[in-house]
């Protein structure tokens, strides 16, 4: 990416501040994709600029620092009154997400209803993304209008640029100014990057006005409808804008084209060749395929299943039940339930008025959530026949994948199977030097006991699970089995033991997937996945780098 381009990236960046300053409410916040640095440090310098007060918030933040409750320390300090403490909600300001791309879903929720409904609150996602799946919840990316990247631009260009003042003639307050000439060539052109979402078009009008404002005009023009094209709807675009489709019209004619005279319409004053070079222009390196990859949701990343847990892990709303001496009791969460009725339970005690009278309904138990560690079984076939074929292609998509489970901190364990037996070749480890050792090792030759591959691969896993990990299987064979589980060779019966074993592993609920590394695709492995209640995945005659993205393809969704 050239100089010109990151310093007019990083204009749009500041401009894209001073814009939200001028409408927080309608246009709903900023989404800032950048690693923790000095350049990101300079941005945030300039959310100074926003008229609500900032507000930090984490992405394990509790429902009660969001929304108030109780106030127990107050209880009788205000006259038998019930203290209420305000939440972070309750009043407008700018609220700064950290580490949005950890936001759960429920979060995202709240956020994005405070966002629509709440009494003016004004949202700056901060998302590093480590990886491409790693993003904001789509609900709530949605509602930010201004979409910035500055993972590329340097330190000198932040220091050295100048910030544009406001124009003379903005008061602070939004005046009214139509949009009505905005919303047929921007909604085309949203239609045109194939963004599927109604809000993007709405956002970039609303952009599109605050900018007249901001440059001191009473009415929108062509100015407007490009930088709001290029800061709302080119991060958002899934495909290139073609060409705009013109009718056909003869070149000798003499007769006028008809009129309508029926009703007026909104004709596009803005031609769209002019919008569309501007998100072009706007189009960061990279971005559409950025967007296919993540299709705007969080995809499998690093964790694995989340479990609900009673000592530790992220902390969830309290819930009510009975003590039974595994779950711990919440204290405040019991009695904020038991003080609103306590002037109704009081009465019948008489002298013991003193006391805090609770019931069974008051208590409410403490609940947790953790995300147990993925790991990743790799069932390779190293008979004969792989062999001869694509065991070398195998162990190179292994390593691909090896190499991208430990970036995100899976687990990985390797089991073979050749000859008359199979063979565990690594346990559960995130050594990936060890298990690069292991695979490069791997010998090849002999028949496909692969029944005993899957029994051997099961157990693993289910002793794996014992241990809180989230197990995968990912197996590479052709599905030329032809050694039975008790060593005997046939095809017939080694055929039967491996869909008894398929069958032993879909009651063990055991996730899997299946590549066809054979060359020419056998009958039998489509119904061995089927067996599995896996996904199957044929490539044929593809080299380890496609085998590898196609398996990732289909472990994200």
């Amino acid at each position: 990416m050239d100089n010109d381009r990151l310093a007019t990236l990083w204009d749009q960046a500041c401009l894209a501040v001073q814009i939200v300053a001028i409408d927080p409410v309608g246009l709903g916040g900023i989404k800032l994709t950048a690693r923790a640095g000095p350049v990101r440090d300079v941005w945030i310098k300039l959310l100074a600029q926003l008229p609500s007060d900032p507000v930090k918030l984490h992405p394990n933040i509790s429902d009660e620092a969001l929304f108030g409750g109780i106030d127990i320390s107050m209880i009788g300090a205000q006259g038998g009154a019930l203290p209420k403490r305000q939440g972070l909600l309750d009043r407008p300001a700018t609220l700064i997400l950290s580490m949005a791309e950890r936001c759960p879903m429920d979060l995202a929720g709240r956020l994005a209803l405070a966002l629509e409904q709440g009494p003016g609150h004004c949202l700056i996602a901060l998302e590093e993304q480590v990886e491409p799946d790693e993003c904001v919840p789509a609900a709530l990316s949605d509602r930010l209008a201004c979409h910035i990247r500055l993972d590329d631009v340097p330190f000198d260009t932040a220091v050295h640029s100048k910030v544009r003042k406001y124009s003379q003639s903005w008061s602070g307050q939004l005046p009214d100014i139509s949009i009505q000439s905005a919303i047929v060539p921007l909604t085309v052109l949203s239609a045109r990057l194939g963004i599927e979402s109604l809000r993007a078009p709405l956002l970039a009008c609303r952009f599109a006005r605050a900018h007249a404002v901001f440059c001191g005009r009473t009415e929108v023009e062509q100015q407007d409808l490009e930088i709001a094209a290029a800061v709302v709807l080119a991060p958002r675009a899934r495909q290139l804008p073609d060409a705009p489709d013109t009718p056909d019209t003869p070149e000798n004619s003499s007769e006028p084209p008809p009129t309508d005279t029926s009703e007026p319409h909104v004709t596009d004053a803005v031609p769209q060749e002019i919008l569309t070079d501007a998100v072009r222009v706007a189009l960061p390196d990279g971005i559409l395929l950025t967007a296919s990859q993540i299709g705007g949701g969080a995809g499998v990343g690093g964790g694995g299943a989340r479990k609900s847990g009673n000592r530790k892990g992220r902390p969830l709303p309290a819930r009510k039940g009975r003590p039974d001496g595994r779950h711990r009791i919440d204290v405040l969460a019991t009695l904020r339930a038991a003080v609103p009725w306590q002037r109704l339970r009081r009465k019948p005690l008489g002298s013991s008025q003193s006391r805090l009278a609770l019931r069974s309904q008051d208590i409410h138990l403490k609940r947790f959530e953790t995300c147990s560690d993925r790991l990743l079984v790799f069932v390779v076939d190293a008979s004969g026949s792989q062999a001869l074929a694509r065991l070398g292609e195998a162990k190179g998509a292994v390593e691909i994948l090896l190499s991208r489970a430990y970036a995100s901190r899976d687990h990985a364990a390797l089991v073979s199977f050749r000859g008359t037996s199979s063979e565990v070749l690594l346990p559960p480890t995130r050594s990936l030097v060890q298990t690069k050792k292991r695979l490069a090792a791997l010998p090849g030759g002999g028949g496909t006991p692969l029944a005993a591959g899957l029994y051997a691969a099961g157990s693993l896993i289910l002793q794996a699970q014992r241990q809180g990990l989230s197990p995968l299987l990912v197996m590479l064979t052709d599905g030329r089995a032809n050694i039975a589980l008790d060593g005997t060779a046939g095809r017939a019966r080694a055929t039967a033991d491996a869909l008894d074993a398929a069958r032993w592993l879909h009651r063990s609920k055991i996730e899997s997937v299946v590549l066809d590394t054979g060359i020419r695709a056998q009958p039998t492995l489509p119904e061995l996945a089927r067996t599995m209640g896996g996904r199957l995945l044929t490539l044929p005659h593809a080299g380890a780098a496609r085998i590898s993205a196609g398996l990732e393809q289909v472990l994200r969704g």
